[in-house]
């Protein structure tokens, strides 16, 4: 038996028990809390999953353990921007899973790296499910991402991340145009209480929250459209999204942060209009920063066109 214990944060909205174990434990889901969870106890006192829970209170969780799956290697293909012994860094498709997880259980880019690079798995026996990932772009986000070969290279690039000295630049079309041409978009980022999958940001001195930076530029307008540079300087989850509903310009195509959803003008392909363009980062055993770049994807660019004529019309 495994357990955990956990402080419940002094902002936590007033949900039940079993809504945020999921959230703080990382399941897939309520019925999988179930099946796992023995005993709960809030403040030395046994409690139901219906309970609701107490800011600020203190939760020990009985769980049996977790078998983990094991994925087997998969001959997807890879667009490969670069590799060598210590890194490889891939072009994601949007739509493709970074790493198996709930309900998903093949096609991911893990399956694909494992396939690819034959000494993944047993360089990290004890990574089954993200062997070698150093970041992960939002499963219908296209873009540069960068994997690790061993350990060694993991905790390196790694490093680089956890102090910010990776510069990454994203491509986006959002629906409807901020007002300035360019600036910074900051804020907290904190949990939407009533869709624990969703977030949103937070404004103020006093708010609670994880701090998001992101700069941002308008590259062009297309009539109730825009295209837009971005530049985050932290890396929160569903950051990029969440910002620019924010700023009331959502990402074109996105089905959780944006009104209309996969709603799109007529002729564009349904997708996520995120793209990551470009990384910078140093890699293992060398001084200097390299710069990897991923060309927009034909999906991408004739969006761009369609805008274009329709603002024409």
């Amino acid at each position: 038996m495994e357990t955990r214990k956990i402080r419940i944060e002094d902002s936590a909205q007033p949900v039940r028990l079993d809504v945020y174990l999921v959230d703080r434990l990382k399941l897939p889901s309520r019925s999988q809390l179930k099946e796992r969870v023995v005993e709960i106890r809030l403040n030395g006192r046994k409690v139901k999953a219906s309970h609701r829970i107490t800011p600020g209170g203190e939760l020990e969780v009985l769980l049996r353990p977790l078998e983990e799956p094991q994925f087997t290697p998969e001959a997807l293909p890879l667009r490969i921007l670069y590799e060598d012994s210590r890194v490889i860094v891939v072009d994601k498709p949007s739509g493709m899973v970074v790493h198996p997880g709930a309900g998903v259980h093949r096609g991911t880019l893990v399956q694909g790296l494992l396939y690819h690079v034959k000494t993944l798995k047993e360089t990290f026996p004890e990574e089954t499910i993200r062997p070698g990932i150093v970041h992960r772009l939002d499963k219908d986000t296209s873009g540069v991402l960068i994997a690790a070969k061993n350990p060694e290279a993991l905790e390196f690039l790694a490093t680089q991340f956890r102090h910010k000295k990776v510069e990454k630049t994203y491509l986006a079309i959002v629906k409807g145009t901020p007002l300035k041409r360019e600036g910074w978009v900051v804020g907290k980022l904190v949990r939407d209480p009533r869709n624990r999958k969703r977030f949103r940001m937070v404004e103020g001195e006093g708010a609670r929250g994880k701090p998001m930076e992101t700069w941002f530029r308008v590259l062009k307008r297309y009539g109730g459209y825009a295209f837009v540079l971005l530049k985050p300087r932290t890396g929160r989850t569903h950051q990029l999204r969440v910002q620019m509903q924010a700023l009331g310009c959502p990402i074109l195509g996105d089905p959780v942060y944006s009104r209309t959803g996969k709603l799109l003008p007529q002729g564009i392909a349904p997708r996520l209009y995120l793209h990551a363009f470009y990384l910078k980062i140093t890699l293992p055993g060398e001084q200097r920063p390299r710069m990897f770049y991923s060309t927009l994807p034909s999906d991408f660019k004739d969006a761009l066109r369609k805008l274009a004529g329709c603002q024409g019309k």
